[in-house]
């Protein structure tokens, strides 16, 4: 079952941002992820706006694919650089559909 994870990030010190964006892809893909988009394009349609920076939503084979990313040694320094320099949120969801009233989804 594939799942996605999407980060929320608030950039506040951006030193760490060209060497993460040209090296965690490299842990995205070593795990059998992909991102889906990595943008900072991000304009709230409902609700009151959070204060996002980019938001990155990645595709993973299964969730266990998605949390050997986050936790692969390799990743780790990237990882606390980019803690450091935002807030960030990393959230898991899978591709189930919590109604089952879709009929491209499995019921979650």
């Amino acid at each position: 079952m594939s799942a996605y994870l999407i980060a929320d990030i608030k950039v506040t010190n951006d030193g760490w941002v060209p060497e993460y964006a040209a090296s965690v892809h490299e842990f995205v893909h070593k795990h059998g992820g992909k991102y889906l988009s990595r943008s900072g394009n991000v304009k709230t349609l409902e609700g009151q706006p959070l204060e996002t920076s980019l938001i990155a939503i990645l595709q993973f084979p299964t969730a266990q694919h998605a949390m050997a990313f986050v936790n692969d040694p390799g990743y780790a320094p990237f990882m606390m650089a980019r803690q450091r320099g935002s807030e960030s949120r990393f959230q898991l969801i899978d591709d189930t559909d919590l109604a089952g009233t879709l009929s491209y989804l499995p019921k979650g």
